[in-house]
């Protein structure tokens, strides 16, 4: 596997910036179950098949926001081992949300797989001498 460079790696930060919120909802509905942090981040790694995506402290503060916005609920319990655990399920606006964006994710896709397919990678770019 070559090494990225750093547009890759600025391009991989930006989409997963505008998808992890949908990523998460969408292990939250599967599981139908409330989840703690961890568990969402290991739910996560699971379905990325190249390893890690995005990073588990990145899952948090999306967490937390969709928290804010209504779209998952949260409660905290103590845990027997280490610190007390914040819990997070899906709400019924969450799911609406899934749905919705699930359709915007398919449209966008259908877009950028066009415009790919349209002649956009076919030619590598070749610098002048």
């Amino acid at each position: 596997m070559t090494e990225e460079t750093q547009y890759t790696r600025k391009f991989r930060k930006e989409l997963m910036a505008g998808l992890s919120s949908l990523v998460l909802l969408a292990v939250l509905a599967r599981a139908g179950r409330e989840m703690y942090g961890y568990e969402i981040a290991k739910a996560v790694k699971a379905e990325g098949e190249g390893g890690l995506i995005f990073k588990q402290g990145a899952i948090y503060p999306v967490l937390r926001s969709l928290n804010s916005l209504g779209l998952l609920e949260s409660r905290v319990e103590a845990s027997a081992f280490g610190p007390p655990r914040r819990y997070y399920n899906i709400t019924s606006d969450g799911l609406q949300a899934l749905n919705d964006w699930q359709g915007a994710w398919k449209d966008m896709r259908e877009f950028v797989d066009d415009a790919l397919q349209a002649g956009g990678t076919k030619h590598e770019y070749q610098p002048t001498a």
